[in-house]
């Protein structure tokens, strides 16, 4: 907080992690006959202003990100990156309004779902492989009444993890088998070697693996040696995985809507997958993430 006080340090930072090689236009994608323009409050120049010789647009280095159309100050906009990316658990929006000194609630809600959205793989490259833990969880309250069985209620997150790798999470509105062999078949090698529990979900899609490979919860089995396989048939990286994450829920926002689950299971993801990276180097990744990425609080209307 005290190296980035002021705004002009914090956009400096941005710039720096967003063009490494100089300015490049947002609007046309040039990087050359990129002018500053020089501050004025008659003319209404704000710092920070450029413009593109070859489009004649002006830009600054909010416009095509996650922080476009936004008047919060730019260092406030990175500690609450930093906030987010190093806290180990969560960051309430309530905590960030009262640190950062946020005009309300809702401001503060946004920032997160905008920091959220920035820190979300959209496209991941490649699939994963080796070993590869598949799950299911729900995510919601209990129901009075209702057994612990009953997910009316609940929103299902399906999460595969490949040891010693990343995550990637999806926000389910329907399980059922077609909907785990597509996002098996988007995400995992067929090289890959599955392990699942015995869920019936995965029967079919299993078949288009290397190997697959059940450990029966029912019958308190939780992972075991296969001595023909020389390979340990196990989930308990996917459902520690879910227990860290169902903790950070509860004990910091105690409730999340539907809506917006896959903004907080994406902040999740980021943070286990650069789990051995240090606060700093997180907090960077994450602002790196945040071109061509725009959240908006209502949708546009036509006309």
């Amino acid at each position: 907080m005290s190296r980035f006080s002021t705004e002009e340090a914090a956009r400096a930072y941005f710039e720096r992690m967003r063009w490494p090689n100089g300015p490049v236009c947002p609007h046309c994608g040039s990087s050359d006959k990129i002018y500053a323009r020089t501050p004025n409050a008659k003319t209404r120049t704000r710092p920070g202003l450029y413009k593109c010789g070859e489009c004649k647009d002006t830009f600054t280095v909010k416009v095509g990100t996650v922080m476009e159309d936004s008047k919060m100050p730019l260092n406030k906009w990175l500690i609450a990156f930093y906030m987010m990316c190093a806290s180990k658990t969560q960051v309430s929006a309530l905590q960030l309004q009262r640190q950062l000194e946020l005009g309300s609630y809702h401001t503060a809600l946004f920032l997160c779902h905008r920091i959220r959205f920035a820190l979300k793989d959209i496209s991941p490259i490649g699939q994963l492989g080796g070993e590869v833990e598949a799950d299911e969880t729900y995510i919601g309250g209990k129901t009075k009444g209702k057994g612990r069985g009953y997910t009316g209620n609940k929103m299902c997150v399906v999460s595969l993890v490949q040891r010693g790798g990343n995550v990637r999470s999806t926000v389910a509105e329907r399980v059922n088998s077609k909907t785990i062999s597509a996002l098996l078949k988007r995400h995992v090698a067929e090289e890959a070697h599955l392990n699942t529990d015995e869920s019936p979900l995965y029967t079919k899609a299993g078949k288009g693996f290397a190997s697959h490979a059940r450990v029966n919860h029912s019958a308190e089995e939780y992972g075991y040696y296969d001595y023909r396989t020389k390979r340990t048939v196990t989930t308990n990286t996917v459902e520690g995985f879910f227990g860290n994450s169902k903790r950070s829920l509860d004990g910091t926002h105690h409730q999340i809507s539907r809506q917006h689950l896959h903004l907080y299971t994406a902040e999740l993801d980021f943070k286990y997958n650069t789990r051995k990276s240090t606060d700093g180097e997180r907090t960077a990744e994450g602002i790196r993430r945040i071109e061509g990425k725009r959240l908006m609080y209502k949708p546009k209307v036509a006309g």
